[in-house]
């Protein structure tokens, strides 16, 4: 199991690569924004993803996994929703970064795991 400091040190890693990956995305603040921005993501990824895969385990189940991205997107829209400073113009701005946090954190996650 990964550190949450690596959690959330990776959460602010993934939240600068969509800002310079995906137009639309967008975080307008300062150092300690990102890292309460990225701190919040990380929570929310902790928290509340595991109940929500929970309740959807069904339909993961019918789609294949792919509604894991629809999971995804809800948790970077909760922190669009909770920070003026992180703007999403769009649904394909918020499906593009999901999909570019998602892989940022499968990296840094197994990275943390092999350096175990």
């Amino acid at each position: 199991m990964t550190s949450p400091i690596v959690r959330i040190l990776g959460n602010i890693l993934a939240l600068y690569l969509a800002y310079l990956l995906v137009p639309g995305f967008v975080v307008n603040g300062t150092a300690w924004q990102w890292a309460v921005a990225g701190i919040v993501l990380a929570l929310l990824n902790m928290t509340v993803k595991p109940i929500l895969k929970a309740l959807t385990f069904p339909i993961i189940i019918l789609t294949l996994g792919l509604f894991t991205i629809v999971i995804n997107a809800l948790i970077v829209w909760m922190v669009d929703y909770a920070f003026p400073f992180v703007s999403v113009a769009d649904l394909a701005a918020l499906v593009w970064a999901t999909i570019v946090i998602g892989i940022v954190n499968m990296i840094v996650s197994m990275a943390a795991k092999t350096v175990d």
